[in-house]
């Protein structure tokens, strides 16, 4: 797939406002400061379709941009931590959870991961949660270039380890770096490939 066209839509934390549901949605999460914005950007050749800073929690609010005038991105705000009062993060959490939960043409939640760590409890449990409530999801990890070859293999295997303690199959994974654009055309081709089947 190829992005000719990437424009913003609208910012907001109602449901009720998102854009008309009538073409296909694919949404990007993950804990803050987790490369989500800078995925975005690199997804949509874009340098700053997204807001990307090195201060934790700065998407707070739902995201909408259209793609070729075809499907709909949406940059949704962290989990796990944000600069905010604690009611804030309350709030956060359940206009997230009721888009996530009730937004009808979702396709599909790419939960960001960063893939220098071990898996955390809470990615563990917002997969866990996505799983029981029957969202479907696959996972991005991110920033592959700032590790070695053996380093990443290591943690890749630790990772499916991790997940399998929960999970029958590992949901589809991807692996990112932004520097060198890996997984760039996975996650395209994987979109294509929905759109198409959406579209049948």
């Amino acid at each position: 797939m190829k992005i000719k066209k990437a424009e913003f839509v609208i910012s907001n934390t109602d449901i009720k406002k998102c854009p008309t549901p009538d073409m296909p949605e694919y949404a990007f999460i993950g804990r803050s400061n987790v490369g989500k914005s800078t995925l975005i950007n690199l997804i949509t050749d874009r340098k700053s379709l997204a807001k990307t800073s090195v201060k934790p929690g700065k998407t707070q609010l739902i995201n909408h941009f259209i793609i070729n005038k075809e499907w709909y991105l949406v940059d949704l705000p962290g989990y796990g931590y944000a600069k905010t009062s604690k009611s804030h993060r309350m709030e956060f959490q359940k206009y997230i959870k009721q888009y996530i939960t009730k937004r009808e043409n979702l396709m599909n939640l790419f939960v960001l991961i960063d893939s220098r760590h071990d898996l955390m409890k809470i990615d563990a449990e917002f997969m866990q949660w996505l799983g029981e409530s029957g969202v479907p999801f696959s996972i991005v990890l991110t920033k592959i270039d700032k590790l070695s070859s053996s380093q990443l293999n290591k943690n890749l295997k630790k990772f499916k380890l991790d997940m399998l303690k929960s999970w029958e199959d590992v949901p589809k994974t991807f692996v990112t770096s932004s520097l060198n654009k890996q997984g760039k055309d996975e996650i395209l081709n994987f979109i294509e490939t929905v759109n198409e089947m959406h579209n049948k």
